[in-house]
């Protein structure tokens, strides 16, 4: 950690997928996204409203919002709006504590996010997704550089040089009227787009009905063919890059997967080729604008790790780096880097090996966490490592919660569910048990560094991928040895360790390989389906006891269930908050607040979904009395009169659970 001399930064991204990042000097004490501490997946965080990862910062810094030396917004919806207005965030309290406030575009936080944790000197900078700032929100370098001025335009795509503290834009695309993703024209199903992000959000949607699944649409992409020419996605005029929307015009149907299979597959395949090519010519115009050596990728669209590959081999850059957090929760970061370049007029290039910077849990914490939690046991072990490495072998589908959390949304080894590649059965298995999702889906490889080049084709490349963020093709003589995680079209999501970048997790992975001849590992990400990643050593336990995970690593710790145990629906749950932390909107549709006590402050949480609506309302009403098991309460939802799924309501309790407004014990509560 800097001296206590230097400036306390503290960088807020303001989006649907909210974070906090607090620096001291040029050095990241801690960063968390809000989603990991309200246990709601993409948890939004503006500017006026308290967060929990805020506090969660402070709390780690063991300092109050008054020590800060400046608070940074970087925000993806209007910084003026009333949301964003900092100056009314009753916690910070930045006028009574004299703290100043800066505000920086949502691209400007992406690219000094990236550029500031890749190491480099100076870079060329390439930002990609959804949709930024408006451009009133523009610095005026920033507007200086719209290739094309719209009315009420929006980011979609900017061009940065980097160098020392400097951020210079070089060009900049916008969306007219925000609108990057927008109703289908007349006769279609399948949403308009104005943006690189909203080709695989329209794509998402058209697919699997929800935006936010990008992430499928490139898995199910190499199961079809690109029977759609990208021209029916985009064109470039003149040096314009023109958004056609002629793919909508094939779709007019509102099935969703799994139905109309091979249309989906050839959409996915057709997306992901489209978007693969408007990368590299952004990447070729790049190259022409900024003559570094270094290419920084960055924004929500830097997750598609099929494209990112590309860039490695076909960029023409000598280097490539892709932010871990690449998404919205790094922007965060960037913000915080931002103040301090300002404060400090210093820039330290200091690649990052490891994506984690939350807290870390010591022995009392994990201890506590295992007394609290039912039916839980702990196994003896004297060499937590050797003895993880035989319950994989042996085909236990394990937990591993060590250190901090990871702040983007890839498990890099600090929240992960691991498994033996080498067994057949191991994608089926993790999905039926633990994942319970689409069976299309790959699994990731975790593989040690010195390896790489025995396991997959990176002849003329360089093989280091710390954070999950590229695919490469297995060499043919190994598929067969790990099908656990090889996808369908031979590649692997590979994710490289090294003793010094990830510790007692390389050690792991390298005991595996003594034992198994396999250097490589299957890893995902630790979480109850529909839930973050976890946080606390709570959450960990939680999972496994929701899910059939086998066991639970914590720390030097290894957990299981207790052998009687058959499934939490043998526990019998109950309420943690009075009934006056349940506030009810007035009228139909109803709506439920609930007001809940974290370890990191009091948070509320509206939930407006009717049919989670339903179920907590016949809890509140006396349906959940601590003494009936969760069985029984949900065979009182899931009937012919209220067919709500098995699936639903497990994940409705998991949230329940993780926002600390239920708890479950393993026998009733006694008379009286």
């Amino acid at each position: 950690m800097a001296s206590n001399s230097e400036p306390w930064v503290l960088g807020l991204s303001a989006s649907h997928n909210g974070a906090a990042c607090l620096l001291q000097g040029d050095r990241i004490v801690v960063a968390i996204q809000e989603e990991r501490l309200i246990g709601l997946k993409r948890a939004p965080l503006n500017g006026r409203r308290p967060s929990l990862a805020v506090h969660y910062c402070l709390q780690e810094a063991g300092i109050g919002p008054s020590d800060l030396d400046l608070v940074v917004l970087s925000a993806q919806l209007p910084s003026r709006s009333p949301e964003n207005d900092v100056r009314s965030n009753p916690f910070l309290n930045v006028v009574a504590n004299g703290v100043p406030l800066e505000v920086i575009s949502h691209h400007a936080g992406h690219a000094i996010s990236a550029f500031a944790t890749s190491g480099y000197p100076d870079a060329a900078v390439l930002v990609v997704d959804g949709m930024g700032s408006p451009q009133a929100d523009l610095s005026a370098d920033e507007q200086s550089a719209i290739v094309e001025p719209v009315s009420n335009g929006w980011e979609t795509t900017s061009l940065y040089s980097a160098s020392g503290t400097e951020l210079k834009a070089l060009e900049k695309h916008l969306v007219k009227d925000g609108a990057w993703l927008d109703e289908p024209p007349p006769g279609s199903s399948m949403k308009t787009f104005g943006s690189l992000g909203g080709i695989f959000s329209a794509s998402a949607e058209q697919i699997f009905g929800d935006e936010s699944e990008a992430g499928k649409v490139m898995g199910l992409a190499p199961y079809g063919s690109p029977v759609f020419s990208s021209e029916e996605f985009f064109e470039i005029v003149e040096g314009r890059f023109i958004f056609r929307n002629a793919v909508q015009q094939r779709f007019s149907q509102q099935a969703r997967w799994p139905a109309l299979q091979q249309e989906y597959q050839d959409l996915a395949c057709s997306a992901q080729v489209a978007l693969e090519q408007a990368i590299l010519y952004f990447v070729e115009r790049l190259r022409e604008l900024c003559p570094s050596e270094n290419l920084v990728y960055v924004g929500g669209v830097a997750l598609n790790s099929v494209a990112n590959e590309r860039l490695v081999r076909e960029s023409g850059y000598r280097r490539v780096y892709v932010m871990p957090a690449a998404e919205d929760s790094g922007v965060a970061i960037g913000a915080a880097y931002y103040g301090a370049w300002k404060l400090t007029g210093r820039y330290t290039p200091r690649p990052l090996l490891r994506d984690g910077f939350g807290h870390t849990y010591d022995a009392e914490q994990v201890s506590r966490a295992i007394t609290s939690t039912p039916a839980i046991r702990t196994v003896e072990s004297t060499d937590t490592v050797s003895d993880v490495v035989n319950l994989l072998t042996s085909g236990s589908i394990v937990g591993w919660f060590a250190g901090p959390a990871e702040l983007g949304p890839r498990a890099l080894g600090q929240r992960s569910i691991l498994c033996d590649p080498r067994r057949p059965d191991a994608k089926e298995r993790l999905n039926s048990r633990v994942k319970h999702r689409e069976a299309f889906r790959p699994f990731a490889p975790v593989i040690l560094l010195e390896e790489v080049a025995n396991w997959f084709d990176v002849e003329g490349v360089d093989p280091v991928s710390p954070f999950m963020l590229r695919v490469m093709d297995f060499l043919e003589d190994k598929k067969d040895k790990v099908p656990g995680v090889v996808h369908v079209d031979g590649t692997g999501r590979v994710q490289t360790v090294t003793k010094e970048g990830n510790g007692i997790f390389y050690e792991l992975v390298q005991r595996f390989h003594e034992k198994t001849g396999v250097p490589i590992l299957l890893n995902t990400s630790f979480n109850v389906m529909g839930e973050p990643i976890v946080e606390t050593p709570e959450d960990a336990l939680w999972c496994l006891l929701m899910t059939q995970l086998d066991y639970c690593v914590l720390e030097d710790k290894i957990v299981g269930k207790k052998e009687a145990f058959d499934t939490f629906l043998c526990l019998y749950p109950y309420w943690i908050i009075p009934e006056s932390a349940i506030s009810w909107s007035p009228g139909r549709p109803r709506s439920v607040t609930l007001h809940v006590q974290t370890p990191w402050g009091k948070q509320s949480l509206a939930i407006a979904d009717p049919h989670k609506v339903q179920v907590i309302e016949r809890l509140a009403g006396g349906l959940l009395d601590g003494k009936t098991t969760t069985e029984e309460l949900f065979n009182k939802f899931v009937s012919n009169r209220e067919p709500l799924s098995e699936s639903f309501l497990i994940r409705l309790f998991a949230l329940l659970r993780r926002l600390r407004v239920i708890s479950f014990r393993e026998t009733p509560p006694g008379p009286g």
